[in-house]
C-alpha cells in the first residue's frame, strides 16, 4: 500500500521477516530504511542463531528459549544488508541504545566496526498510538576515514512541535535545522550557509505578505490593509459612531486613545513597509557577513511583535469601546445589545487581526530560524553544543558502557532567559485583557438576569 500510494514499484514476498530472507539481501543494499516494531520478545532463538544475517550474534535468550529482545534483531539484519558503501537509517526503542547484557555486546561489536555514524534522541508523543521516546540510528559503512572511530549524537528532544495536546511532530524547518547540524559534519558548508540565507530571505518575503499575497484558491490577500479597513468599517456602522456618547467621559476617554493608537499604528505599518523595501534581499554565503546580516535582521523582527501587539490593543480597544455602547447607549429606549452591523463588523476586525498576526508572526518566525543556527554554530563549523550535539569518540563511548544513548554525552542545555522580555508590558497587556473581559462579564450577567426575569424566574 505504501509503495501504490507513492507510485513506487516494489517486488513484495510473504514471509516472516525474523526467520525468512525471501529476496537473499545480504550485502546487497545501498539503502535501508526502516520503523521496525520495538521490544519484540516472541522470537524463536534456535531458528535464527545461525541466520547469516546475524553478524554480532544472537542478543540475549530467555527461559522459553526466546531472544529477550527483537531489538537487535532488527538491528543487525540492516547492518547486515549493507553493500560496502550502504547505509541504514532505523526508527528504534530508546531502550536499545543502552541496553545492558548480550545486548550490549552486540552494541559494542557494532561500534567497534566504525559503521554507526549518528544517533539522534527524539522525545515522546512523536507517534499516534504511543507515548515512548525514541531514537534514529544511522549506520554507514562508507564512512569518511577521519571520522571512522566516532560518532555524531545529536539530542533533539528539545526540538518539537505541538501538534496537538498528545502529538508532537518536527516542523519543516526544525527537520532542516537538525540536518543542517549532519551538513557542518559532512563538511557541506554551503549548505548550511544557504539555509541560513534563505531563512532571512524568507523573513522579508513574509513581510511582504503582510500587504499583500495570493493564497491557494489564487486569491489576493492584504492582512495590515484589510485590518485597518475593518477597523475603519467598524467606526462608520450606523448604530455606533465614537461620537454618539460625549455626554460619558469614559467612552470620550476610550475614543480618545482607540484614535490616537490607531493613526500610530496606521504610520508604523507604512515604516514597516519602508523598512522592508530599503533592507537588501541579498544575503552573503559568508560566516562573518551572514551573521552580521541576521543581527541587521533583529530590528525588524522586533518591528513585527511590536505589530502584533498593536493589532491586538486596537482590537481590543474597539471591542471596549462596543461594550460602552452596550452598557450604556441604550439608556433612551435603545437596545443595549450591539446591533447587527456592529457585531457582524466585529467579527470581520477578528478575522482581520487573526490574519495580521499570523502573517506578522511569520518574520519574526524565519528569522528565530536563522538565529538558532547561527547562534549554536557562529562560524559555519560543527562544534560541540551543550544539551544539543557533540562529537563522540569510541573511546567515550566504550567508557560509557558502549551506551549511544545521545543525552549521555551532550549534556544538559543551560536555561535561556529571554532578555527581550519587558514584564510591566506583559502586565499592562494582562490588566488591559482583563478589564475588556470584566466588562463582557458584566454585560453577559446582566443579558442573562433580563432572560430569566422575562422566564418569570
Amino acid at each position: 500500500m505504501n509503495l501504490a500510494i507513492h507510485g513506487l514499484d516494489g517486488d513484495i514476498e510473504k514471509a516472516i521477516t525474523y526467520y525468512e530472507d525471501p529476496h537473499e539481501l545480504v550485502g546487497k543494499a545501498d539503502y535501508v530504511m526502516a520503523n521496525p516494531p520495538f521490544n519484540v520478545d516472541e522470537i524463536d532463538a534456535d531458528k535464527v542463531e545461525a541466520d547469516p544475517r546475524l553478524p554480532f550474534g544472537l542478543p540475549g535468550v530467555n527461559k522459553k528459549d526466546k531472544v529477550s529482545s527483537g531489538n537487535y534483531i532488527w538491528i543487525s539484519y540492516f547492518y547486515s544488508y549493507l553493500n560496502e558503501k550502504g547505509r541504514a537509517g532505523f526508527v528504534m526503542s530508546s531502550q536499545a541504545s543502552s541496553a545492558g547484557s548480550s545486548e550490549a555486546a552486540v552494541r559494542q561489536r557494532l561500534v567497534q566496526t566504525g559503521d554507526v555514524e549518528l544517533m539522534i534522541a527524539i522525545d515522546t508523543n512523536f507517534f499516534y498510538t504511543r507515548a515512548v521516546p525514541c531514537e534514529l540510528w544511522f549506520l554507514n559503512r562508507d564512512k569518511p576515514e577521519e571520522y571512522h572511530d566516532k560518532v555524531l549524537m545529536i539530542d533533539a528532544r528539545g526540538i518539537y512541535r505541538q501538534v496537538t495536546r498528545k502529538i508532537r511532530d518536527f516542523s519543516p524547518e526544525q527537520q532542516q535545522n537538525i540536518l543542517a547540524i549532519v551538513w557542518l559534519y559532512r563538511g557541506q558548508t554551503d549548505r548550511y550557509l544557504g539555509l541560513v540565507s534563505s531563512y532571512c530571505q524568507r523573513m522579508l518575503d513574509e513581510g511582504e505578505k503582510c500587504f499583500e499575497y495570493t493564497d491557494e484558491e489564487g486569491e489576493p490577500v492584504y492582512p495590515l490593509p484589510d485590518f485597518v479597513d475593518s477597523l475603519d468599517a467598524l467606526a462608520d456602522t450606523p448604530q455606533l459612531t465614537f461620537d454618539s456618547l460625549e455626554h460619558d467621559s469614559d467612552h470620550v476617554e476610550k475614543q480618545k486613545v482607540f484614535e490616537t493608537e490607531q493613526d500610530k499604528f496606521k504610520q508604523d505599518i507604512e515604516q514597516f513597509k519602508q523598512r522592508l523595501a530599503e533592507e537588501d534581499s541579498s544575503f552573503p554565503l559568508d560566516p562573518a557577513d551572514l551573521n552580521d546580516a541576521v543581527q541587521r535582521l533583529a530590528s525588524l523582527s522586533e518591528f513585527s511583535l511590536e505589530l502584533v501587539q498593536q493589532v491586538d490593543q486596537l482590537y481590543k480597544l474597539a471591542s471596549g469601546l462596543i461594550d460602552s455602547y452596550a452598557s450604556q447607549g441604550g439608556t433612551k429606549g435603545k437596545s443595549k445589545r450591539p446591533g447587527k452591523n456592529i457585531s457582524s463588523a466585529r467579527k470581520a476586525v477578528d478575522e482581520a487581526r487573526q490574519e495580521a498576526v499570523e502573517q506578522l508572526k511569520q518574520v519574526d518566525y524565519f528569522w528565530q530560524q536563522a538565529v538558532w543556527l547561527t547562534k549554536r554554530f557562529p562560524e559555519a563549523e560543527l562544534c560541540d553544543v551543550e544539551g544539543l550535539v557533540k562529537l563522540v569518540s569510541i573511546e567515550e563511548i566504550e567508557a560509557n558502557d558502549w551506551s549511544l544513548t545521545p543525552g549521555r554525552y551532550v549534556g544538559v542545555a543551560p536555561e535561556e532567559v529571554d532578555p527581550d522580555f519587558d514584564f510591566g508590558e506583559a502586565m499592562r497587556e494582562i490588566h488591559t485583557e482583563l478589564d475588556a473581559l470584566n466588562t463582557e462579564a458584566a454585560t453577559l450577567a446582566a443579558t442573562i438576569k433580563k432572560n430569566f426575569e422575562g422566564l418569570g424566574v
